[in-house]
């Protein structure tokens, strides 16, 4: 399904389903429904062309016969849906388990209920009603003959691009050193000079898609490490910002535990955060310097009210701001002028990101990539974009050329840089499949700077229909998180989150604008700002809301499908019942103490698939929540109790918070179609919740903290149903317990898909279990143990030959208190020598931007079988000698003399010299940043050769 198509992927599944026995449909009806969903098929695939083309090249009858379809496409999805409510509630799918009698019985009063008899009539009339109008919109298409207006119109070559491809990152590896050694001279100068220790305050300034946010990471990087700062900050502001949440990230940001934990910090006006900030500064780090980042700033006023909050305390503190705007970097101390990169760098960055490296292109290819590097004039955005678009389009040099006469003219001036750009980012949109471009469109909903979390969107996808299984044993979250996966292969997101397991994404904002600008031209979503626009066209509806202003629509909200709001502090929510069709409401992170007689709403939003309230402050989960029967994924506020009418909610597949405890415990296999079970919480009161987690087969992801004493009992539970969970992918368990042990894990045997495994205790480890293997675990990405009580890896001979089976797996073991997991896997090449690895696997780094992984820069055969990395937090999680001679990159707290005492002598003790070690004392989401080997080259090998 794509963005032209509306409802089209979701409606033909729908149609088929009432053709079921248990609908009982009368003859006639269910000839119409057939006929019916034939039509519709036969328009899906002309829309499917037409969404191959760009838009400002259909012809004027094609927009308009598209969107009549789509249009009409989510009013007949809402005729369905309702009579689906009204027949069974929509809970006919999970009720497989019942037994043959029971199943008649229930089939037979269903025959004779009144309402279900009025429900198949007003259906039958419904479905009458959507053939003629369907008929209608096919007879326009064959009078308009305007299939080959969509012939024609994809005849068209010039597409006249011109943005680029978001990743700015790789300009890392080619091209940062010397700006980034420039600005950190800039900021340390005269810092040994105790009669002069103002604040600095340096701008960066240039276009989009330069690299500002890059080049300000990089020097924010280097610069914490080398000076050991420790008050720091790096803080989006984005063009459109909300003064108080850029006050707050701040904040956040200098003292997070403190803040989040503060009494109503989410609700503090401007001046209050202003206030705030001067009072940290002043008081709580009263004799550190701190230094801050202020990216991606657009306007004066904003800046002098950051300003205004960062006292000067005469202690050397820096400050660096990134922006666009000429007038907002002059007020800084020293502006630095960001250029675009040299041919050659421009060469090395484009070759590098799609065949590993220069010397790698085949002559046949070295013309034609001149002539699109010149039209990409040295932006790296622009230079990423194209080639992540050509590193699928190797086999044919023809389609080389047709991308490269599509950028048109390039971007020769500042001008047309920015006005060219969305057409040359347009390449890689219209280059998505049909199925995915709904799917990207979606992330506009996002506010600019916005961090998305990878499962919340693949689960909203899910919920609003994005997401269509093509197999019968299709997982939807799978095909979601393939989806994910591919954007970000593609350079249209760049991976982000707190860690570099790729949980989170974020929207460079020149791919956003073409986002924003694409939905606008169907109405795909609508922002606060654009509502009344929308409600005053007698053409146009609200489908879906992206709240960043509270504005809520005083009309046409009874077909919106989804609602998201992205402010703190609401004083008021409408009515709710005025939705009708609501099926998204996500809330979180909005403080509703506020709103609590308007949540009583909520169970009247019977379409609701998705409900959100995480962080919302809400005391209780909201009553009348069991009358919505098609929920299937909700989020709720932390240290709720999970109350009985929840387990009537039998679609569910997603529940999440923050220690949840079921009450009563016996109700939890209630819920056969559960995929994830989040933050579950076990205490003394819901002992009994570990035997019942045996009855969810169908779980994928399982979080649960143990807060009791672990007896025998409870241990063999715990193992007992974890081995009835054969699709379990992620497991985590945290054990306060200080009797159980890990020996307890030698019984269980691990699901054969399981891919990620924390087990944390709050005891030593005297041996591991022996199925820590890679055949035994063949899918694991990976694997972390942590031990509170004791160091880890010290369990004797055994303990190290089994973790030497784990290090052999192509997956990381994670050792102390974080850990990291294995890049995204790219798309297979055959052509390629590192099989799975052709362009490299892209990771994610500090800076949040993507890049290539540096194991590309290794032989295959150097490290096949060897972990990418291993990473020990703490000087004694340093693990046995081996583990040395087998990881490639090894992270440590240098600092500590402790590590590099030990480190010294496993050293000393090396046979032979191992792949090239990366040395450094940062948190683990830096670990597969390719700039480590330049930022500690120096460190690494004066440890090696010197022990120093």
């Amino acid at each position: 399904m794509d963005l032209v198509t509306g409802a089209m992927g979701s409606l033909v599944p729908k149609l088929l389903q009432l053709l079921g026995d248990e609908y009982n449909l009368q003859k006639g009806v269910r000839t119409q429904v057939r006929s019916l969903v034939d039509e519709l098929r036969s328009m899906h695939v002309a829309l499917g062309k037409v969404s191959q083309v760009p838009h400002d090249r259909l012809d004027p009858q094609l927009k308009l016969w598209a969107s009549e379809v789509r249009e009409a496409s989510y009013d007949m999805e809402d005729v369905i849906d309702t009579f689906f409510v009204r027949v069974d509630g929509g809970r006919q799918s999970v009720h497989a388990d019942k037994g043959k009698v029971e199943r008649l019985l229930e089939k037979i009063g269903n025959l004779f209920s009144l309402s279900k008899l009025k429900a198949r009539r007003d259906i039958a009339g419904a479905i009458e009603g959507i053939k003629k109008q369907v008929d209608e919109i096919a007879k326009r298409r064959d009078r308009y003959k305007l299939d080959d207006l969509v012939a024609n119109s994809s005849t068209v070559t010039s597409i006249d691009p011109r943005v680029l491809s978001l990743h700015t990152k790789v300009t890392d590896l080619v091209a940062v050193n010397e700006p980034r050694d420039e600005l950190i001279k800039t900021l340390t100068m005269g810092d040994n000079d105790a009669s002069n220790k103002k604040m600095k305050i340096v701008s960066i300034v240039g276009s989009g898609g330069l690299g500002k946010t890059t080049l300000a990471k990089v020097v924010y990087d280097k610069l914490t490490v080398d000076t050991n700062i420790h008050c720091k900050a790096f803080v989006p502001v984005g063009q459109k910002p909300e003064l108080k949440k850029v006050l707050r990230d701040i904040l956040l940001a200098l003292d997070k535990g403190y803040y989040m934990n503060k009494t109503n910090f989410m609700i503090l006006d401007e001046g209050q955060l202003i206030s705030e900030i001067q009072d940290f500064l002043k008081e709580k780090i009263t004799h550190l310097m701190y230094f801050i980042v202020i990216d991606d700033i657009w306007a004066v006023p904003e800046w002098n009210a950051i300003r205004t909050a960062l006292e000067d305390k005469n202690l050397g503190s820096k400050i660096i701001i990134t922006t666009r705007r000429n007038d907002v970097a002059q007020l800084a101390h020293c502006t630095y002028q960001i250029k675009p990169l040299l041919p050659d760098t421009s060469k090395a960055l484009f070759y590098g990101r799609i065949f590993g490296s220069q010397d790698k292109c085949p002559e046949c290819f070295s013309e034609i990539s001149d002539k699109i590097l010149k039209k990409c004039g040295g932006v790296p955005l622009a230079i990423i974009n194209i080639a992540s678009l050509l590193a699928n389009k190797l086999d044919h040099i023809t389609e080389w050329q047709e991308v490269c006469d599509s950028i048109g003219s390039g971007l020769s001036s500042s001008e047309d840089m920015y006005n060219n750009m969305g057409k040359i980012l347009s390449l890689s949109y219209y280059d998505l499949p049909p199925h995915m471009k709904t799917c990207f469109i979606y992330l506009g909903i996002y506010p600019e700077d916005h961090e998305i979390r990878r499962d919340e969107l693949i689960w909203k996808w899910i919920c609003e229909g994005f997401i269509q299984a093509q197999k019968k044993d299709d997982d939807l979250f799978e095909l979601g998180l393939s989806y994910f996966n591919d954007l970000i292969n593609r350079s249209l997101v760049q991976p982000a989150g707190t860690d570099v397991l790729n949980d989170a994404c974020c929207v460079h904002d020149m791919i956003l604008d073409l986002i924003c600008s694409l939905s606008k031209e169907e109405i795909f979503f609508t922002k606060s700002d654009d509502i009344e626009q929308v409600v005053s066209s007698k053409n146009k509806k609200l489908r879906r809301l992206s709240l960043q202003n509270i504005n809520w629509p005083r009309n046409g909200a009874s077909q919106v499908r989804s609602v998201a709001v992205f402010r703190p502090s609401i004083d008021s929510l409408p009515s709710f019942s005025c939705f009708e069709m609501l099926r998204v409401l996500d809330l979180e992170g909005c403080y509703l103490n506020n709103c609590q007689d308007s949540m009583l709403y909520v169970g009247n939003l019977i379409h609701l698939r998705y409900l959100g309230l995480r962080r919302t402050g809400l005391k209780q989960v909201p009553k009348g929540i069991e009358k919505l029967h098609f929920l299937e994924v909700f989020k709720m506020q932390w240290d709720i109790e999970l109350p009985p009418y929840i387990f009537e909610l039998q679609r569910l597949m997603c529940l999440e918070g923050f220690r949840c405890r079921p009450r009563p415990v016996n109700l939890l296999r209630n819920l056969p179609s559960l995929k994830e079970l989040s933050n579950l919480y076990v205490d003394n009161e819901s002992a009994g919740v570990v035997e019942e987690l045996g009855h969810l087969t169908m779980l994928t992801h399982l979080e649960i903290q143990i807060k009791l004493e672990m007896d025998q009992s409870i241990s063999n539970a715990l193992i007992n149903s974890l081995g009835k969970l054969p699709k379990l992918q992620y497991l985590y368990v945290d054990n306060d317990s200080v009797r159980s042990n890990l020996i307890m894990w030698e019984r269980w045997r691990p699901p054969p898909y399981l891919r990620s495994l924390q087990i944390c205790h709050d005891f030593s480890l005297p041996t591991l279990p022996k199925w820590i293997s890679h055949a035994s675990l063949p899918q694991i990405t990976g694997l972390y143990l942590e031990e509170r009580g004791s160091p880890p890896w010290y369990g004797g001979a055994d303990a190290s030959a089994r973790a030497r089976g784990a290090l052999n797996a192509p997956a990381p073991l994670f050792a102390g208190e974080q850990g990291i997991s294995h890049p995204i896997r790219p798309r297979r090449h055959a052509s390629s020598p590192y099989p799975a690895q052709r362009p490299p696997p892209q990771t994610r780094n500090y800076s949040g931007e993507q890049c290539r992984c540096e194991e590309a820069s290794f032989p295959a055969a150097a490290i096949r079988g060897a972990p990418p990395l291993l990473h020990a937090h703490a000087p004694h999680s340093l693990p046995p000698r081996f583990h040395l001679l087998r990881a490639r990159a090894l992270g440590f707290p240098l600092r500590r003399p402790q590590v590099r005492q030990l480190l010294r002598r496993a050293l000393r003790g090396q046979p032979v010299k191992p792949a090239p070690l990366v040395l450094f004392h940062r948190p683990p989401r830096q670990l597969t940043d390719p700039l480590l080997p330049a930022l500690f080259a120096v460190e690494a090998r004066k440890m090696e050769c010197t022990g120093g």
